[in-house]
């Protein structure tokens, strides 16, 4: 999920940045400090959004930068349990697939790659046995994470595709337009009984 954070810390302004006004020095040197930055706490930085004040600077002899208390608005990243997220298939192996989210990689294990028995195929494809549907490489799906673990220095995130309107955009598509004409039909089922248990009440039925 997106979230805006605002930040407290001390930034080292490198002297290369020196000819620019203080602000833009600090902005600058957060661009490339937070670029690809990711905290357990705050999440994954998507960018830096503004300055919101900058402090007196402070010179540490033989550093040669200068430090300046500053506070600043992040955009940022972070997981949710039980969030909906829309990637793009990278790669598929034998136990799953992995899923570009955008900001992070996600992991599909086989078993949670749709509502079926799944078997990893030679054309490296994740194939249903029953409803035949199959899972390849740049297919654009919706998934939803139900795991998160922080052991390394990226999030590991687990995801499944087995629950009704997950999956693979196109089988989306397909369920919406089954559960429309089932809809549609049962509808006019019960247009029809409706219709012979009036006529019946009011005596117009033929023999």
């Amino acid at each position: 999920m997106f979230y805006i954070v605002e930040v407290e810390d001390h930034i080292r302004v490198e002297p290369k940045l020196f000819g620019l006004a203080t602000k833009d020095a600090v902005e600058k040197q957060l661009e490339e400090t937070y670029a690809k930055y990711h905290d357990r706490e705050i999440g994954e930085v998507i960018g830096v959004l503004d300055v919101l004040s900058v402090g007196e600077g402070i010179i540490i002899p033989g550093d040669g930068a200068a430090y300046y208390s500053s506070r600043f608005r992040l955009l940022v990243w972070k997981p949710e349990m039980h969030e909906l997220v829309y990637g793009v298939i990278t790669e598929i192996t034998n136990f799953g697939a992995f899923i570009d989210l955008g900001v992070m990689q996600g992991m599909i294990h086989i078993s949670q790659a749709m509502d079926d028995y799944v078997s990893f195929s030679k054309t490296n494809t994740l194939i249903g046995k029953s409803n035949k549907r199959a899972l390849k490489k740049g297919d654009a799906c919706l998934a939803r994470v139900v795991a998160i673990s922080y052991k390394g220095e990226d999030p590991k995130i687990g995801l499944t595709m087995r629950q009704p309107g997950l999956g693979k955009l196109e089988w989306i598509k397909e369920d919406k337009k089954k559960a429309q004409a089932t809809a549609k039909k049962a509808a006019k089922d019960e247009e029809k009984a409706e219709k012979a248990e009036k006529t019946e009440k009011g005596g117009k039925k033929k023999k």
